[in-house]
């Protein structure tokens, strides 16, 4: 057995005491290798990888321009303290990012010996993969929704409610609210259009109440970061509800039509949301999911301490 494939397994054994749903992790690919000891002189491992955003690109509207990602291959949260030193002192000995640019760490949610460790090193808990585990809390009331399919001729409907969506995000999450981010929310929305993925249009009283994107997504042992099990997966990409509809029932009627119309045959349903958005951090749970990863994120990237 090769030396990283030793660390793969013993995070392996970490990563199933704490959490039955967490896949088995395999090495990521690519990234330049970190080392650093243990305070009892163990040795650790972790990758880092640096990806750009550059205008123009859809990820940059959630993302910094420059992002570092570092990839800990270590069997406790504990054990990222040293790394995160290391990744301290690299900041410091190479050129500067710059304002737009972060550090990333995405680790189990259940994982709280390591939230202490994250904290102390300036990382906030900006997003999580969240899994759906059971039913809705509280089940659609008839109330007065019509939801169908959207189409081409609701395109600026839904890219009013997109950008209303990344609006919001940017106030309480990493979302960025870039000069182009109408005309690549609307590119974004014609490709999954095009792409015939399901995107359902919500409507009261002769209004674009609100929008969900939805589709089926198939994961294999190729998939890169591994973050769920392998399986045919529903996922869904971004719910928007208008503000005058908040609380109406319209994200219920949106989610509950999103889960019928997803093969029944799936192995289960993910998606991401900000625990700091009072709106998600709500909703989410009541609709029978709960936090699988978070990612922990530090802006800009010399604010990691």
């Amino acid at each position: 057995m090769t030396a990283p494939e030793s660390f793969v397994r013993a995070q392996a054994a970490h990563f199933a005491a704490l959490d039955p749903l967490l896949p088995t992790p395999v090495l990521p690919h690519g990234g330049e290798p970190i080392g650093a000891l243990s305070e009892d002189r163990k040795p650790l491992l972790a990758l880092l990888r640096e990806e750009s955003h550059p205008p123009g690109t859809a990820s940059s509207l959630w993302s910094a321009r420059v992002s570092q990602q570092l990839y800990p291959l270590v069997a406790s949260g504990a054990e990222l303290d040293p790394l995160l030193r290391r990744w301290r002192e690299l900041l410091d000995d190479r050129r500067d990012p710059g304002v737009d640019s972060a550090c990333l760490l995405t680790w189990p949610s259940r994982d709280t010996e390591a939230t202490q460790v994250l904290l102390r090193h300036g990382f906030a808990p900006l997003t999580v993969l969240a899994v759906r585990t059971g039913p809705p809390v509280e089940e659609p009331r008839e109330n007065g929704t019509p939801v169908r399919r959207a189409g081409e001729d609701d395109l600026p409907d839904l890219l009013e409610l997109a950008m209303a969506e990344l609006r919001f995000a940017a106030r309480v999450g990493s979302a960025v609210v870039r000069e182009d981010a109408e005309r690549l929310k609307a590119t974004a929305l014609r490709d999954w259009l095009d792409d015939r993925f399901p995107m359902l249009l919500a409507e009261r009283d002769g209004e674009a109440a609100g929008t969900v994107q939805f589709r089926a997504a198939l994961l294999d042992e190729d998939s890169r970061p591994r973050l769920l099990p392998e399986g045919l997966w529903g996922y869904v990409n971004c719910l928007s509800v208008h503000r005058r509809w908040r609380a109406s029932g319209v994200g219920r009627a949106l989610m509950a039509r999103a889960h019928a119309e997803l093969p029944a045959d799936r192995t289960g349903d993910y998606l991401y949301y900000n625990p700091a958005n009072p709106l998600s951090s709500v909703f989410w749970p009541r609709q029978g999911y709960r936090p699988l990863w978070t990612v922990w994120e530090v802006r800009p990237a010399r604010a990691l301490q």
